[in-house]
């Protein structure tokens, strides 16, 4: 199939495969008589199991190494498991983070709220604790 077929049925865009292509991630496709890209059908599975490993945060490095199992002929999902098990703890460590960032807004917020420009000094009295009196 052509890659404009190709990337209709995997809800793709002809550039996005050329890129998948030029990372690894697909193979060389053959040509036909003209020189157009022509994409097995079985390839179709293969794009769609990159944009779904993709939505859940792999990385393009990460994908290729599942690829490169499956294409050893091995099951590579204990490797996929690590990969997601990793990738959950990043996530969240991030909310984590992102909770505190908010809370620390939450606070900077009601300090706004609440102060006089006029009284401003430093650099900038939300951000910045007032200094403690000696």
């Amino acid at each position: 199939m052509l890659i404009g077929e190709l990337a209709r049925r995997a809800g793709t865009t002809a550039k996005t495969l050329r890129f998948y292509e030029d990372e690894g991630l697909l193979p060389d496709p053959g040509r036909t008589a003209s020189g157009y890209r022509d994409y097995p059908a079985e390839l179709l599975d293969r794009v769609v199991f990159i944009r779904d490993a993709q939505t859940a945060g792999l990385t393009l490095r990460q994908i290729r190494e599942i690829l490169a199992i499956r294409d050893g002929g091995q099951p590579p999902c204990e490797h996929a498991g690590q990969l997601i098990g990793d990738r959950l703890a990043d996530v969240q460590r991030r909310i984590s983070e992102l909770e505190q960032t908010r809370s620390r807004l939450l606070e900077l917020a009601g300090r706004a709220s609440t102060l006089d420009p006029a009284d401003c000094g430093g650099y900038c009295d939300i951000i910045q604790r007032p200094a403690a009196a000696d």
